[in-house]
């Protein structure tokens, strides 16, 4: 699938057929997230597999909001520095580098934010020097996708040349 396909098809997902993703995936999915451009070339983020299904549970217990990883196959926890500018708009490219890999091979993915810092510590041995930011679920979706996105018009959200001027594309360009 090409980059623009993937952009259009790939749905957030959270519930997960109970296959197994293989290790070319998984490998091909963190290489992603290491070859995304980060600020300065800094490369400040961490990225940890979790497959085994307890290290999966532990996921579910230090969230506020993501139970629903209990259901998938595999997860990555991506931690960073915080005190780097732009730390988040890096992480953010990271986890989406990775989904739209994981989507390339038919795997679907969702994600949480909030993760419950002291225990996830604890659980995972991440050092007080990395702050663990987002985990990403993966596996096989669980039925077929046929969601449409429900997105704005591209009218109601570009504009061209200044902000509230209608966007008018030559067809031809």
């Amino acid at each position: 699938m090409d980059a623009a396909e993937a952009v259009r098809t790939k749905l957030e997902v959270r519930e997960f057929k109970q296959k197994r993703v293989s290790s070319d995936v998984k490998r091909d999915v963190l290489e992603a997230a290491r070859l995304t451009q980060s600020s300065m070339n800094s490369q400040h983020w961490r990225f940890i597999l979790v497959q085994e299904p307890d290290g999966i549970r532990r996921l579910a217990e230090t969230s506020v909001t993501g139970a629903w990883i209990a259901g998938a196959d595999f997860a990555v926890i991506v931690c960073t520095t915080p005190g780097k500018s732009v730390y988040l708009f890096d992480v953010g490219r990271a986890v989406q580098d990775m989904q739209l890999t994981a989507w390339d091979r038919g795997v679907a993915s969702g994600l949480y934010t909030g993760v419950k810092q002291p225990e996830m510590r604890e659980a995972f041995d991440i050092p007080e020097s990395l702050s663990p930011v987002v985990v990403v679920g993966f596996g096989y979706p669980k039925g077929r996708l046929l969601g449409k996105k429900k997105r704005k018009p591209l009218s109601e959200l570009a504009f061209l040349e200044r902000y509230g001027k209608a966007l008018e594309l030559d067809a031809k360009a």
